[in-house]
């Protein structure tokens, strides 16, 4: 099978090429053929879904609100002189985080299993954002070690959306 017969085919013999061709000529009757589609209009509130899907559209209006805080105490605190430089990008990369992953527990009721990547969201977000909170709050690093693992759950719980 050569490039034109390729090409011919994505454009003029597939099923959906044949069809619109056969309409288009008159040779087929769309309304005849074609089966039926309902549409769906009907706008779900989102407090019904959090009511269907599990807890964790309400979490992730805890977790954007807790974010949307912690941003603005952030944004605002006055970090120590000498550590300031040092301090500063890591709140800014907690926060970012934190947020993102709050926004991405919305979609966690459309997952084949909401469960486990709800868990893993909330748990990887609280290691990973809450070590680098901890450490731009108080220049301690103790807890340094955990952010890793917690990036390692963010990860996993980020594939266990396609399984």
């Amino acid at each position: 099978m050569g490039y034109s017969d390729i090409l011919n085919y994505i454009v003029y013999e597939n099923p959906v090429s044949q069809t619109a061709i056969s309409i288009i000529s008159g040779k087929k009757d769309l309304s005849s053929s074609a089966p039926s589609v309902k549409i769906i209009t009907e706008k779900v509130p989102l407090w019904k879904l959090a009511a269907e899907h599990g807890p964790f559209i309400k979490i992730a209006g805890v977790m954007g609100a807790t974010a949307v805080a912690l941003g603005a105490y952030g944004a605002h605190r006055t970090y120590p002189k000498d550590k300031g430089q040092e301090l500063k990008p890591i709140f800014d990369t907690a926060n970012r985080m934190h947020f993102f992953h709050s926004l991405a527990l919305l979609g966690v009721p459309m997952c084949k299993n909401p469960k486990i990547t709800g868990t893993l969201l909330i748990s990887g977000t609280i290691l990973f954002s809450g070590t680098l909170y901890y450490n731009a709050f108080t220049g301690d690093r103790k807890l340094a070690k955990l952010a890793p693992i917690g990036g390692t759950i963010l990860i996993i719980g980020w594939l266990s959306m396609i399984v």
